[in-house]
């Protein structure tokens, strides 16, 4: 099927341009912090909404510093070693998923010390919502036609605009699935569960399982980019970089079921 007529550019006024990958960005900061605020008020957190408000400015600089920097540093460090100037040209493009999860956690660490509130019991609250940005920001690549798939016969393949004349799988929208609506049905059908809320770390645990699992998946229809290509046996720079998530998510998984610490066993009420 050919690409959708759909201009990457919602609005422009001579050099000032309002795109749908910016607006996907904030739509999921500002649509997770909402949730996040919902969770803490349904389940009587100890987190102010004062807290909350400071949060999310640590929040989207640890998604656009970490993502940037994940991006040159994983991505095309040869590049940007030669052009520095280049890696602050954010507009151009160029954000990694797992720096930015690198920025958040630290962010979250950071923040949580500050503020002498318990670090997991915000990272499980930051995984539950985390999916609604993942969905957003998918949704985006598929309007950029960028980070599509490999060629395929199959009848949904679709033909990208800078990708070739054969259709390709659309893998932004089977990550968008597989990330976004479904990792976030089943983390909050989990949160309903007061055994599972007390045992900080679990949620975060499933959600880097969760996604470390989606994207080796995705990454198997995924087109490589074209610097980087395939790497040992056929595998992907992606799935290499969810391989930790995997392995840290089966820890924090063990340890929030096997440690018998006072937080994991009470819920504030």
């Amino acid at each position: 099927m050919p690409f959708p007529d759909i201009d990457p550019i919602l609005i422009q006024i001579g050099p000032f341009a309002i795109r749908w990958y910016a607006l996907a960005y904030i739509a999921g900061l500002m649509l997770g912090w909402a949730y996040i605020k919902c969770m803490c008020e349904r389940f009587k957190h100890p987190i102010t909404r004062d807290n909350l408000d400071d949060y999310l400015f640590w929040v989207v600089l640890g998604v656009v510093l970490g993502g940037r920097f994940g991006y040159v540093l994983f991505y095309n460090l040869d590049f940007y070693i030669n052009n520095p100037l280049a890696a602050l040209q954010v507009w151009k493009g160029g954000m990694s998923f797992h720096g930015g999860f690198i920025g958040v956690v630290m962010a979250t660490y950071l923040f949580a010390r500050k503020h002498k509130i318990e670090v997991m019991l915000l990272a499980d609250l930051v995984a539950i919502a985390a999916p609604i940005g993942l969905f957003f920001g998918r949704v985006a690549n598929f309007i950029n036609g960028e980070l599509y798939g490999r060629v395929t016969d199959a009848p949904w393949g679709v033909i990208f605009p800078n990708g070739g004349e054969f259709p390709r799988h659309p893998s932004q929208l089977y990550e968008a699935a597989l990330e976004g609506i479904i990792l976030f049905i089943f983390l909050n059908m989990l949160v309903r569960f007061s055994m599972i809320r007390t045992r900080r770390g679990l949620l975060t645990g499933v959600f880097l399982i969760g996604y470390g699992l989606a994207r080796t998946i995705v990454e198997l229809f995924r087109q490589p980019d074209s610097h980087i290509g395939f790497l040992t046996g056929g595998t992907t720079m992606g799935q290499w970089l969810s391989i930790p998530m995997i392995i840290i998510g089966a820890l924090l998984i063990g340890s929030a079921i096997f440690y018998k610490g006072t937080s994991n066993q009470k819920e504030v009420s």
